[in-house]
């Protein structure tokens, strides 16, 4: 019994430290992005679908997305804030069920770390509103980046080039 008390202490003391270190951490996130709205806000002007991506990182159906099969010259934005982060010509079939391209336009997106399932992944995001686009994983193409940016659709709109 005496060992046990001291375990549960330390167990105690260092999950309340690591939950005080992550919202801070979220805050801090938060204050770096050109668009910061509430949570509220977000709601109100995403569809549910796209809040879930968007704001919740949650990661919609293989195969669902009609931007899956965009091969015309365009730019694909943020479906948040409009910011625009990848183009056709970098868009390639994965056979993934996602949306995937080589790189992004330079400077639109950020990287972060996404542990959810139980192991290390890369996680993509809007560099201008900090939502969660997808994952970047190191199956790409080797003639290009070697990288496969793995999108959700529905956290992207399509523009097509004007003719």
């Amino acid at each position: 019994m005496k060992k046990i008390i001291p375990i549960l202490l330390a167990v105690f003391i260092f999950s309340c430290k690591g939950n005080a270190q992550k919202e801070n951490q979220q805050q801090s996130e938060k204050e770096k992005f050109e668009i910061n709205k509430t949570d509220k806000e977000w709601k109100a002007e995403l569809s549910d679908a796209e809040y879930k991506v968007l704001r919740k990182a949650a990661t919609e159906p293989a195969f669902s997305s009609p931007l899956n099969d965009i091969e015309e010259p365009g730019t694909f934005v943020c479906a948040a804030c409009g910011n625009e982060v990848y183009k056709t010509k970098h868009k390639f079939k994965s056979g993934t069920g996602w949306p995937s391209f080589d790189r992004p336009i330079e400077g639109a997106v950020g990287l972060g770390t996404d542990n959810k399932l139980g192991y290390q992944r890369d996680e993509i995001y809007c560099a201008r509103c900090g939502g969660h686009l997808g994952h970047v994983f190191d199956d790409g193409p080797r003639e290009t980046t070697g990288k496969r940016y793995c999108m959700n659709g529905i956290a992207m709109d399509f523009i097509p080039d004007k003719k």
